[in-house]
């Protein structure tokens, strides 16, 4: 049950949400939900991909209208038509995908839509404003930089800025630290502080525990388009926010025995690939992956992950260098022979690699598997089999639907990638390829591909695990490379990886001879 309305003074809160519903075709995203922000406070919005938490920001932030319920801020209801009316009541928003201009400066970035209607820009003024601003709030940024220069981390303080430029009081930030280095995240967290301190109220939506923990004043958690509860985060821990997300108890932590690494099964060396302008978007010295463990793969996205793993999963022929899996090339095979050499593949999208969704689950068991006994018989599908094959893995995978007969699209995406996972793993593969395995699941659904990934590597199979959730490579990684630039740029030990070291490799810093002391 919701807990009950706050008894805190109106006056104190600073924003307040109740039983606020949003139907969409189909969804009833969010479904009379409560929400109350206190001033002052950094306010956690806890909850998995497809809980509700964005959807209800862009309702408060006026990018959608409610269908019921109501909103007031600083005790005052109303009623927002657009994003402008939002920013004049105080309010300013960073999207997890940025909204800026890579060839203007910081200060171009940060007045635009700001300068008036008949105004003339004084670029040189406008610059010393911007910096002046930068500086009180300690975010080190140079109002003249381009934009398209800058790291993300240092692109998301340009967000800030605007906001903070726009006036804004309440600030919210959409999955702010998808796509940080933990160098990155700790600084963003001084940011958050400082803008508290100074007092600011912020509104932090995110699907990590950690991150909860590490910066959150208060939590309120939000499962099915639903209120489940507020806590303050001080009076809480993560199985009991992890239980309010999923509605059962859950296992954090990935429990597995130390690996047994075996031969060698697929080594790559001098891999280059060439994109537009002739510019190399990989280049690998040396990649091996052995049998029994799981070789983590951690760096910012758009490193060169999608050329590696589309290499590694013969989707693309790599301009130079070898590939070999169990001492045989494969360079000029296409994905149907990598399938055959022994690669399962576990994409990122599974929508649009995964699975075909209007198909019903029995059809989606059958893709990439046409070649191998059982599933055909003399040019003809056995669909009957392939039913009782999908039933059994069902079962076994705990892939919660009605009947094989059910469309996929009809599943939960946690349901989907459980179905995906069991297809690629019910045909013992050598090698499995999982990337992104756990993106937009569950703590619950997180657990159980972490506990299937651990289990195919204690049955002497090699696992590649790329993930951009650094906490999620360090917990099951034997162990680690980093990819910067279309290359590797450091190795570690899954055990005695250090965090700090790995996110200076993944934001292209070199490690000093002290800090790999330390």
């Amino acid at each position: 049950m919701p807990d009950p309305p706050s008894t805190t003074s109106p006056a104190a809160d600073a924003v307040v949400m109740r039983n606020v519903v949003k139907r969409f075709p189909g969804v009833v995203a969010n479904d009379g939900v409560d929400l109350t922000v206190r001033a002052g406070e950094i306010h956690a919005l806890l909850g998995e991909n497809g809980a509700g938490k964005s959807t209800l920001m862009n309702l408060l932030f006026g990018l959608y209208n409610p269908d019921e319920g109501e909103i007031l801020i600083n005790g005052e209801p109303v009623h927002f038509h657009n994003t402008r009316q939002a920013v004049e009541a105080g309010l300013g928003m960073v999207h997890q995908h940025f909204m800026l201009i890579p060839r203007f400066t910081v200060a171009e970035n940060v007045i635009l839509g700001n300068e008036g209607p008949d105004s003339v820009l004084d670029r040189v003024a406008a610059s010393r404003r911007v910096g002046e601003l930068a500086s009180a709030y300690g975010l080190n940024l140079d109002p003249d930089a381009k934009v398209g220069d800058m790291p993300v981390g240092t692109q998301q303080r340009v967000e800030i800025l605007r906001a903070l430029y726009q006036g804004s009081r309440i600030l919210i930030l959409d999955e702010p630290t998808a796509l940080l280095t933990p160098q990155e995240i700790d600084d963003l967290y001084v940011i958050l502080r400082r803008l508290k301190y100074d007092g600011g109220t912020i509104i932090f939506i995110t699907h990590k525990l950690r991150e909860v923990a590490a910066v959150s004043d208060r939590v309120t958690v939000i499962r099915r388009g639903k209120t489940i509860g507020t806590r303050i985060t001080a009076e809480t821990t993560a199985p009991e926010l992890a239980e309010l997300m999923v509605g059962r108890s859950v296992l954090l932590r990935v429990d597995r025995d130390e690996a047994t690494p075996g031969e060698v099964i697929l080594e790559g060396t001098n891999l280059v690939c060439i994109g537009s302008h002739r510019a190399e978007t990989l280049n690998i010295a040396s990649i091996q992956l052995r049998r029994g463990e799981i070789l983590g793969v951690c760096g910012i996205e758009g490193n060169g992950q999608s050329e590696l793993i589309e290499v590694l999963a013969g989707l693309k022929t790599p301009d130079s260098g070898t590939l070999t899996i169990k001492g045989k090339s494969v360079i000029g095979e296409n994905a149907t022979g990598f399938r055959r050499a022994g690669v399962a593949y576990i994409p990122e999208d599974r929508h649009g690699r995964g699975l075909v969704l209007d198909f019903p689950l029995w059809e989606n068991t059958l893709l990439g598997n046409t070649e191998r006994a059982g599933f055909t018989s003399g040019g003809w599908i056995k669909s009957g089999w392939i039913r009782n094959l999908t039933t059994d893995l069902m079962a076994k995978f705990d892939v919660r639907a009605p009947s094989a007969n059910t469309a996929a699209r009809a599943l939960s995406g946690g349901n989907q990638q459980k179905l995906i996972i069991a297809r690629e793993l019910q045909r013992h593969p050598d090698i499995v390829l999982a990337i992104q395995p756990t993106r937009g699941l569950d703590v619950g659904a997180i657990e159980f591909v972490h506990r299937s990934l651990v289990e195919t590597r204690d049955q002497q199979k090699a696992v590649l695990l790329l993930s951009f959730d650094l906490d999620e490579v360090m917990d099951l990684s034997d162990r680690i490379v980093v990819l910067s630039e279309g290359r590797i740029v450091g190795e570690f030990a899954g055990a005695t990886a250090d965090r700090a070291q790995l996110g200076l490799l993944m934001g292209g810093r070199a490690i000093t001879t002290t800090e790999a002391a330390d």
